[in-house]
């Protein structure tokens, strides 16, 4: 055992039990049996986007884990996280992908918050999938959270126009299938209108990959 094994043990991210040195992964056995695992990849269709899959439904204890992660520091969770997506879009996403980017954040949330989870999962996801990961998209304009716009109607135009494809990224997207990561879909709204930008920008493809989606016929449905 090193001496960063004993002074930062591992531990699982959804229960935050040690793990044994010789348990493999970084998840417990017990929330590998019991976590919301999604049917088939979680797979969806949207407006822009080809396909969205998540390995987990945004319930539980991926859900709690998931809000430690976006609010409470966990950068670490990232790599778990990571690798949990990667093996859902080699399983469930029958297109080869170019490049990985991710779903921005506000510049004054960015500075409030100190770190954009989607940029930390997007590079746990390239890293996982041999693929580059690239700062596709800026956002314009500063959004409320939409976890209490309700409508799908609402949600679509809260983010109209609210993002941009970044100039110093010109060419990077052009006749590439570009993977888009974010922590969770609710309705698609947002994975809809950066898909829509990338594509204009020249893209031949996008495909979502988030870690939680919402519970099969929930009340919030997607964007399709």
């Amino acid at each position: 055992m090193s001496l960063a094994d004993l002074l930062y043990p591992r531990k699982c991210p959804f229960c935050a039990c040690l793990l044994p040195e010789e348990e493999p992964g970084d998840i417990c056995p017990a929330c590998r049996r019991d976590l919301p695992w999604t049917r088939g990849g979680g797979k969806t269709k949207g407006s822009f986007f080809s396909l969205c899959v998540s390995p987990l439904t945004y319930a539980g204890k991926a859900r709690e884990a998931l809000l430690r992660f976006k609010f409470r520091g966990r950068r670490a969770y990232a790599r778990c996280f990571g690798r949990l997506m990667a093996d859902c879009v080699r399983e469930n996403v029958p297109w080869e992908l170019h490049t990985v980017s991710y779903v921005p954040l506000h510049w004054l949330r960015f500075r409030k918050r100190g770190y954009s989870q989607s940029r930390l999962l997007a590079g746990a996801v390239a890293a996982e999938l041999g693929l580059p990961c690239a700062p596709l998209l800026r956002k314009t304009r500063a959004v409320r959270p939409l976890s209490g716009m309700g409508a799908g109607d609402r949600r679509r135009a809260a983010v109209s126009g609210a993002f941009a494809f970044r100039p110093s990224a010109e060419g990077a997207a052009a006749g590439k299938n570009v993977l888009l990561t974010d922590d969770v879909v609710i309705s698609g709204a947002t994975l809809s209108e950066c898909s829509r930008v990338l594509l204009t920008a020249g893209a031949e493809r996008v495909v979502c990959v988030t870690l939680c989606r919402p519970a099969e016929g929930g009340k919030q449905g997607f964007v399709c």
